[in-house]
């Protein structure tokens, strides 16, 4: 089932440069608001309507896992799981507000008590409607080919459909701690009828229960391309007949904006799922819109379609990964006949803000507040000890012995990468991997000797590091032909100073269970545009306080690497963080 690990850079590794269905449809509605948002990293404001259709998935999943008792009809059914809707709204809304309060950059016009719960129950009852319909079916088709073998007590898939009171299917259970030892035992189990008799409504929903991510399970659930650049996460899959039905779940209604974009992504699941050697072959793909209670019906890709699309989303992976290096400019160049990351996009495409912004429209064009509005028209002038973000240092040379190897394991972001040792003369190095399958040839060569070619220099933890990715190479130190750059005179920190242009904080789980969070900001200095991020202790209340359009300034700012753009990060020893205050714009430092 629709639940694996990618076959590089180690365990549920993920990277800004594999390919996912969200992905490819924004890059196919606007190469460079892929090339900023997913890329780079530029957010915009955050809108109720996102957090909106986080919850409401996990909600109706949560009640699909429940389990019916004894019911004589479908309105039975149907009354007991819209008790279930009731409960689950109220849920669903208290961690939509939780989840709203922590966004650091809101619309300004947004206002979370306009959120109805009846909306949420409303929502939640369509979709229970949507998968009823399901059930019927079954209950109609006697249980469907798979009753006999579910009333044995076996599952006729390698990955259940999740319930409440089965062992959840972690994608690596090695990193699960205490998996065995926890209780995951409910009040009423369920009870399957003898083999023989008639059909009962339950059985049905049990049978018909599609396969979801299980909200239990806090390591990814995906597919992974078997050569590793492309992976998906789907939301339901519909089995119960023995045919293979991909399901996306939409809070809003087909005539919404990005309406367009869902044949793109079922097309994109249904490939990944042909190239998985997943169980079956995908009979359909449909999209559930749970504010109008829409199923729309695809038709799933031909065999000879399936074959173009290795060619053209391969093409695709490749254009995004050559997109862009170190930082990245804003505004743009005016808008050309192709958007990329030099030149602006016509604004047009649901989801362009940022990406529309250039030399020409700066007035008018992207999701900026006044504030950031009027002091980008400004201008940034960088002060002494600071540098433009074009100024810091990129590629590499640097040639010496590799004395170790080690990996996957896990970097900063908690991503398995794979690591190395050079020594050169009385000095070491940490090689890495720029992001999880980045390099994964790291430990294939066959010589100790060696150039390390087109490394992105940085540091971690007061130690250099060198980062490798698709552009780096290691060859034997005597076929190098250009001249070495010293250990010693890497530059691993940058002093820089701007506007900053968006904010975010992100949560989650690692993949042993324990909690991650980071704070990542973009800074504008002038010409272009530059991630910095902060982890742990570096988060400060004053940085967690900050807003689009204050100035800032950081000298000492580790220098980092992500899909060859240069990312700075917080050192809570070693980087100074200054504010805007009566001298900001001419202090000497």
């Amino acid at each position: 089932m629709p639940v694996g690990v990618p076959p590089m850079g180690g365990p549920l590794g993920r990277s800004r440069s594999r390919l996912s269905a969200s992905g490819l449809t924004t890059f196919l509605r606007c190469p460079r608001q892929w090339y900023l948002t997913r890329k780079v990293g530029l957010s915009s404001p955050s809108s109720i309507g996102q957090v909106t259709g986080l919850v409401i998935e996990d909600a109706l999943c949560r009640i699909l896992m429940h389990r019916p008792g004894m019911m004589d009809s479908l309105d039975a059914l149907r009354t007991w799981a819209y008790e279930l809707c009731e409960e689950e709204a109220q849920t669903a809304w208290h961690e939509g507000e939780e989840a709203w309060n922590a966004r650091l950059w809101k619309r300004d016009e947004s206002d979370w008590s306009t959120v109805e719960v009846e909306n949420y129950e409303m929502k939640l009852r369509h979709g229970i409607d949507l998968f009823l319909e399901e059930v019927e079916a079954c209950f109609s088709e006697k249980g469907g080919p798979y009753l006999d073998q579910y009333r044995s007590g076996s599952s006729p898939f390698k990955v259940p459909s999740p319930a409440w009171g089965e062992i959840p299917s972690f994608p690596v259970p090695d990193k699960v701690r205490s998996l065995q030892a926890r209780d995951w035992s409910i009040e009423h189990p369920f009870q399957w009828q003898k083999k023989g008799d008639a059909i009962q409504w339950n059985e049905a929903w049990e049978i018909a229960r599609p396969w979801f991510k299980d909200p239990r399970v806090h390591q990814p659930q995906r597919m992974f391309h078997p050569e590793g650049w492309a992976a998906g996460e789907l939301d339901l899959v519909l089995r119960w007949d023995g045919k293979i039905r991909l399901v996306d779940i939409k809070s809003g209604h087909s005539g919404g904006t990005f309406a367009e974009s869902l044949q793109h992504q079922l097309r994109f699941y249904a490939w990944l799922w042909s190239r998985t050697e997943e169980e079956g072959m995908v009979a359909s793909m449909e999209g559930w819109y749970l504010s109008s209670k829409e199923r729309i019906v695809y038709e799933t890709p031909s065999e000879e379609e399936l074959t173009s699309m290795d060619v053209e989303f391969f093409s695709i992976n490749q254009q995004m990964r050559s997109m862009g290096e170190g930082a990245s400019m804003l505004p743009a160049n005016p808008e050309s006949t192709v958007a990329n990351h030099l030149h602006a996009c016509s604004g047009d495409a649901p989801g362009c803000g940022w990406c529309s912004v250039s030399f020409e429209n700066l007035e008018t064009a992207g999701p900026m507040n006044d504030t950031t509005r009027e002091r980008m028209m400004q201008g940034v002038e960088n002060q002494s000890p600071c540098m433009p973000f074009s100024d810091i240092p990129s590629r590499v040379d640097v040639s010496g012995e590799l004395i170790a190897q080690w990996g996957p394991l896990p970097n900063h972001f908690n991503e398995p990468v794979l690591g190395a040792m050079l020594k050169a003369g009385e000095a070491t190095i940490a090689i890495e991997e720029a992001e999880p399958g980045a390099f994964p040839h790291l430990h294939n060569s066959s010589e100790t000797k060696v150039v390390i070619k087109n490394a992105l220099p940085g540091v971690w933890r007061d130690q250099p590091r060198l980062y490798v990715d698709g552009d780096s190479e290691i060859v034997p130190l005597g076929d190098a032909e250009h001249t070495s750059t010293r250990i010693g005179l890497l530059r691993t920190r940058a002093n820089v100073e701007g506007l900053v242009l968006s904010i975010r904080k992100q949560s989650g789980m690692r993949l042993d269970g324990r909690p991650w969070s980071m704070l990542a900001f973009h800074l504008w200095d002038g010409k272009e545009v530059a991630e910095v991020v902060a982890f742990g202790s570096a988060m400060s209340e004053r940085l967690l306080s900050l807003q689009p359009g204050e100035k800032i300034r950081l000298i000492g700012a580790e220098l980092g690497w992500r899909a060859g753009l240069v990312q700075l990060r917080i050192d809570v020893r070693k980087t100074r963080i200054e504010l805007p205050g009566p001298s900001f714009a001419s202090k000497g430092i």
